[in-house]
């Protein structure tokens, strides 16, 4: 539709709105923006439509094609259930699971979502209650669905909404599928006739689908984490918060059923609230998230932390060492997570086991699982291609017991193809008392890590791109410079050179990469002298061109001086050359806490 929407005229747009939308709200929205003669607000509103991409939408709430709102979503659930019933017609009558968090809007969106499968007589496990996003995935596979749906944005500002799908196998939707789902919500854009009436009880729907799948789902998890250790023994006492989202009406109870009752959860931020009154960003990574968690810490005399963001598929931690808190990034959890992991798995299986990862995360994770005998293998970004690619592994008779990305992502295929905050925790939990039955707290066992495998330094951020133009010059400058012909990034020596956008890669004799390229976002990996690897892309979900820069040092001092030197010779040779306006932070932070100042 967007072709046919850049040919119309305005005044045709703000008709067609007001005709589909019913919502009594975003119908004002858009007569009050007519009224006040707003056409330059009108058009970003309603010219474009919300991309359907990754997974799904998101984006900001409010009136227009272009916003996520009540039409919008119809609109979606109208092409997924289409999809679903002429491309999926096998599985169709196994029905959809529909779940939904704690945000503004998320129940009543859910609700229309349910519309949609219905007046197609595709039933729905609907989910009545807010509940984590991994109970979802979880509940396509204990109800042999045909796919589901999630009403979420995760960790994003209080403003935002998302609408994340999943398919049959229990993972999100992948290529070439969302681009057969766009379609078909482009085929099916005005609202059916039941698309706004509330949802009614009938033989499709089945609103106790929570409540039949939550005990299992923590049975499952509990299950899980208590295979990886001879047995639970003393947990360290801790403090718990889920940053006002659902985590919170989930772990802790999940804990007493194992048997701990040593923790604390931050009184301010245990209830769900979609306005996440206590934080900047409601995201564990961001600094000053877990300030409340750190104040209840050191209160309650407790020297470690575990935390959910809003839908709880994501898990973080923090230790008091040496009287100072020390945030763990998700490389630092990632490869705690993995040695636990690889630690309880049975020698006489190891040959069938794959562990997955990124190609943003810490090559830490392929040494140890090479340690072990077990197989590594690398994915694009994102959970939709580590599922996907566990499903295929899964296919041909190997096991994947463990995935993460560094954006405190991890994947427990026993539990859910998808990332689970809930199980990550559990499991974390379930570590860190074997950890203390050996005298070793997590970070003493990170050290341990460092020892073995080397220290491995990372720094990852983000410049801020105002425009996807913007974005496009830099990749742009990048290729067109002689850093490829050269082989040379500054004074560092480039030893490989990958480019997933343009589907290159030096180190292969065809020159072809190892993964598969994607010519719709921008992607290049480098190896550097001295143990460096680093990749930049452009954030397919966000005004941002990340970084991540990773160094195997035989010190920290050493990895630290690495990765800050290369981030320099990004900024120096690629960003002020060819998009001086494009904005970073004036301070960094590598994951050891080593500060870099660039005033």
């Amino acid at each position: 539709m967007n072709g046919m929407m850049a040919q119309e005229t305005l005044h045709s747009l703000t008709q067609t709105w007001l005709e589909w939308d019913k919502d009594p709200v975003t119908v004002a929205e858009i007569k009050q923006l007519q009224g006040a003669g707003a056409e330059d607000e009108l058009e970003r509103r309603l010219r474009h439509r919300i991309e359907f991409g990754t997974a799904g939408l998101r984006g900001r709430m409010g009136a227009g094609f272009s916003c996520m709102n009540a039409l919008t979503v119809i609109q979606a659930s109208q092409g997924l259930a289409k999809h679903i019933q002429t491309r999926r017609s096998e599985v169709a009558s196994k029905g959809v699971v529909i779940g939904h968090d704690a945000r503004h809007n998320s129940r009543r969106f859910a609700e229309l979502a349910a519309n949609a499968f219905i007046a197609l007589r595709i039933p729905v496990w609907f989910f009545a209650e807010p509940s984590p996003t991994p109970t979802v995935p979880f509940g396509i596979n204990h109800f042999k669905a045909a796919g589901g749906v999630m009403i979420t944005a995760s960790h994003n500002p209080p403003q935002d909404n998302g609408y994340k799908v999943y398919s049959s196998n229990g993972a999100q939707i992948n290529r070439p599928e969302d681009g057969e789902i766009a379609q078909s919500i482009r085929e099916n854009l005005e609202p059916w006739p039941t698309a706004w009436q509330e949802l009614q009880s009938s033989e499709h729907l089945h609103d106790d689908a929570y409540q039949q799948l939550l005990s299992p789902y923590q049975a499952r998890v509990k299950e899980y984490a208590l295979s990886t250790v001879s047995g639970l023994g003393t947990l360290i006492p801790f403090v718990y918060t889920p940053l006002h989202g659902v985590g919170g009406l989930v772990l802790p109870e999940l804990c007493r059923s194992l048997g701990v009752e040593s923790f604390v959860s931050v009184p301010l931020q245990t209830e769900p609230d979609p306005d996440f009154p206590t934080v900047q960003f409601p995201n564990p990574e961001e600094a000053g998230a877990l300030d409340l968690a750190t104040q209840s810490a050191d209160q309650n005399g407790r020297t470690l932390i575990i935390a959910n963001d809003p839908d709880a598929d994501r898990f973080a931690a923090a230790e008091k060492v040496n009287g100072e808190w020390f945030l763990f990034t998700g490389n630092h959890v990632g490869v705690l997570l993995a040695s636990h992991i690889l630690d309880s798995l049975d020698p006489k299986d190891v040959n069938k086991e794959t562990v997955l990862t990124t190609t943003v995360s810490s090559g830490m994770i392929e040494k140890m699982a090479k340690s072990r005998g077990v197989q590594f293998k690398e994915t694009l970004t994102g959970f939709k291609w580590m599922g996907n690619v566990a499903r295929d592994l899964e296919a041909v008779g190997r096991h994947v017991p463990f995935a993460y990305e560094e954006a405190l992502g991890y994947m427990f295929p026993s539990v859910c193809y998808d990332k689970d905050g809930i199980t990550a925790a559990a499991v974390f939990l379930a570590a860190t008392a074997k950890w203390k039955a050996q005298g070793m707290t997590a970070y003493a066992k990170l050290q341990q890590l460092f020892t073995q495998f080397g220290h491995h330094e990372t720094l990852n951020n983000y410049f801020r791109s105002p425009s996807p133009a913007l974005t496009t010059e830099l990749f742009k400058g990048i290729r067109s410079g002689s850093f490829l012909a050269n082989m040379k990034l500054g004074p560092m020596r480039i030893l490989r050179w990958r480019d997933l956008t343009e589907g290159y890669d030096s180190s292969s004799p065809d020159n072809k990469p190892d993964l598969p390229d994607d010519p719709t976002s921008q992607m290049l990996t480098l190896w550097l002298d001295g143990g460096v690897r680093f990749t930049i892309r452009g954030s397919g979900t966000e005004p941002k061109v990340k970084f991540y820069i990773e160094c195997c040092g035989s010190s920290r001092d050493d990895a630290v001086k690495a990765v800050c030197d290369t981030f320099l010779a990004i900024l120096d040779q690629w960003v002020k050359r060819f998009t001086p306006s494009m904005t970073h932070s004036h301070q960094l932070l590598t994951s050891s806490g080593h500060v870099l100042n660039l005033k």
